[in-house]
């Protein structure tokens, strides 16, 4: 159970202690105190960008935090599979296509569903080897999709969607657009074809990411030659998210810990509102417990998730003029995963610290670093150089996957 920072020192100061995390602050008893524990509940506000966490007991809380998740594994898979499609059609040594013999498993996920819910998970394993939590409550949503695009839909109306009697997507598109370009006012050109706003890598062929162009708009708009301020419509990529995960997050919960149980987003919202509280991931956490009212903590951690290693697969744009082989020139590139200097590594998202500034490695640029906080803002030295020399930092701790900050109310 937690203690006061005065016995934690003190504890570390005898000896009957030791470190065994520094973010979160954790200590570990050494010797038999005598302590008896509390029923601690935690509470996962499940997201698909941010997770809320709160951990308490009948009194006080123990732990909150926001985690939030990477969003770009969708973009990063898609240019894998763009270099592995292009890799095919070169000439190189016949590589036998082994897609069609792979069998997808019962429970399969797309990899970045499968991604996000193994992050639930991680971070709920690293609070239970922390806290001695005696029960998880979970808030998991669905959403009906078809309901928020048309409220007054009903009956039958959910079997005749907008693309009803449309052969594909692009007919359905050219029949909203009215077979008209929507480039240039009065562009009437007649060959015509589908643009898509956001990128195929990560916006998908969802009508609402498709226009329509003409030949000509479309080109001259890849070449810059046309500025349009182009929105796609509602995304509901999160929505599907949580429909997806909430059973598969659940069950796997209950595989790994005892007493697991599910609560509702209306549940939740109703004690918020009762108690004045705001609305906020956190916060949700904690009307999950249900103990809203018990004494806050004046802090919370921030935590991000990022990448630990890199693939070369995703240097989709080698450094102009290379001339070294693939290895040798990434420890020169801004994006690289570590860099060598007088016989010291340094690491990607290692925490590291300069004078008074604490902050996280961003790149690399020859024996020259950059440094971010949470946030993405760069920590400089001077207002005129973003780079600082790797003599001038000292080492905090190494990249484990996450990022903290302390936030205080």
């Amino acid at each position: 159970m937690p203690c006061s920072n005065k016995k934690a020192r003190l504890l570390l100061e005898q000896k009957k202690a030791r470190i065994t995390c520094y973010e979160p602050f954790t200590i570990q008893l050494l010797t038999v105190g005598g302590e008896t524990k509390q029923e601690v509940i935690l509470g996962v506000d499940a997201g698909s960008k941010k997770i809320g966490l709160s951990a308490v007991t009948e009194k006080e809380e123990l732990f909150s935090a926001e985690v939030r998740l990477r969003t770009n594994i969708v973009e990063l898979i898609a240019t894998r599979s763009q270099l592995r499609r292009a890799r095919r059609s070169r000439k190189t040594r016949y590589r036998k296509v082994k897609f069609l013999n792979r069998k997808k498993p019962i429970g399969w996920l797309a990899p970045s569903i499968d991604n996000k819910i193994n992050t639930h998970l991680r971070i709920i394993n690293k609070i239970y080897q922390i806290l001695p939590i005696t029960k998880i409550i979970v808030e998991v949503a669905s959403f009906d999709i078809q309901k928020i695009k048309n409220p007054s839909i009903e009956g039958i109306g959910y079997q005749r969607g907008e693309q009803l009697d449309f052969w594909n997507v692009r007919e359905y598109v050219l029949f909203r657009d009215g077979h008209k370009c929507q480039g240039r006012k009065g562009c009437k050109n007649k060959e015509l074809s589908v643009h898509h706003i956001e990128s195929r890598k990560i916006g998908g062929d969802a009508p609402n990411n498709l226009i329509t162009f003409c030949t000509k708009c479309h080109n001259d708009y890849h070449k810059g030659l046309l500025k349009l301020n182009l929105k796609r419509g509602i995304s509901f990529r999160d929505a599907v998210f949580m429909g997806v995960m909430r059973w598969s997050l659940y069950n796997r919960l209950k595989d790994l810990y005892s007493n697991v149980s599910l609560t509702y987003g209306y549940i939740t919202k109703n004690i918020r509102i009762v108690n004045g509280l705001s609305k906020e991931h956190r916060i949700d956490a904690l009307c999950i417990t249900g103990n809203p009212l018990v004494k806050r903590l004046k802090n919370w951690l921030m935590i991000k998730q990022v990448r630990k290693k890199k693939r070369s697969l995703h240097e989709t744009i080698p450094r102009k003029g290379r001339k070294e082989s693939n290895v040798i020139s990434k420890r020169n590139s801004k994006n690289t995963k570590e860099i060598i200097v007088k016989g010291k590594k340094w690491c990607l998202f290692d925490k590291v610290k300069i004078g008074e500034k604490t902050g996280y490695i961003s790149g690399f640029s020859n024996n020259l670093v950059y440094m971010q906080d949470i946030e993405g803002n760069y920590l400089q030295n001077s207002s005129k150089y973003k780079q600082i020399s790797v003599e001038n930092i000292d080492l905090i701790s190494r990249n484990n996957n996450w990022i903290y900050k302390n936030v205080f109310k």
